[in-house]
């Protein structure tokens, strides 16, 4: 198997360590895993891409290049550029800190993988939940070590994948806890944390000039049950199945009766 990974937190993210390793077992001894991520953090990115300037690659090792772009750039990258072949599969991770619920929206991690269903190649993309249980551990990311191998192959044996024009891509959080404590899988939908939302912190520069940095809402609160973040803060991991096509399907017949 062809593996591509990439992911929003850069090169020398610890997170694209584990995902590599996922990939190098996935791929087997006569596979292939090819890294194209961003030369710096592009996180909160979503699925940007750099229409109206060019980006630099470099290549910094057999078959690892890191791009001054976003991840979907990255994927862009990969296909058309650097590898010799299509992916077989593109693999998206391991994110520092969880993209359930609204996250999912903001992040360059979902991105890669929306260009890679867009351009047709099976794609998942893979985050870590961070929380009182795991952050201090020696390795924050156990849960997504020990058990994104098997999370996968699931997804590879089991998973549904379609060839619609919209076609299925997969998000999978792995909970905030050591990964001895993971109690399974659970298929999931995108959550809602009510109460809390991204926002702005002003400050002040020395020379009295205003700069606003952006906040995260609080993670820790539980999404509806049987969605994603809820699941997680369970100690579940969440695979939900998602797609690009923004329209509201359910809305279209009552509009439909009410506009035409």
């Amino acid at each position: 198997m062809r593996i591509l990974i990439t992911n929003d937190d850069g090169i020398n993210a610890p997170g694209l360590e584990i995902l590599t390793r996922i990939a190098l077992d996935i791929a087997g001894p006569t596979g292939e895993v090819w890294t194209v991520a961003p030369a710096f953090e592009q996180s909160g990115v979503g699925h940007c891409i750099s229409y109206t300037h060019p980006m630099m690659i470099a290549e910094l090792g057999p078959r690892r290049f890191a791009a001054e772009g976003s991840p979907a750039d990255c994927v862009l990258a990969a296909l058309y550029d650097v590898m010799p072949h299509r992916p077989d599969l593109v693999l998206s991770g391991v994110n520092r800190g969880n993209n359930a619920a609204e996250n999912t929206l903001y992040s360059g991690t979902i991105g890669a993988a929306i260009e890679a269903a867009l351009q047709g190649i099976p794609a998942i993309a893979m985050s870590q939940y961070y929380g009182p249980e795991n952050v201090k551990l020696e390795d924050p990311f156990d849960a997504a070590a020990r058990h994104g191998v098997a999370t996968v192959r699931a997804l590879l044996d089991k998973g549904i994948w379609d060839s619609a024009d919209y076609r299925l891509f997969y998000n999978v959080n792995f909970p905030p806890v050591p990964g001895e404590n993971v109690k399974g899988l659970r298929v999931c939908t995108q959550g809602f944390r009510r109460d809390t939302s991204f926002g702005v912190e002003p400050h002040h520069s020395p020379s009295g000039r205003k700069f606003l940095w952006i906040k995260g809402g609080v993670q820790n609160m539980p999404t509806a049950e049987g969605s994603d973040a809820h699941a997680n803060l369970a100690g579940y991991i969440s695979v939900t199945p998602m797609r690009c096509d923004l329209t509201a399907h359910s809305m279209m017949s009552s509009l439909k009766d009410a506009l035409e």
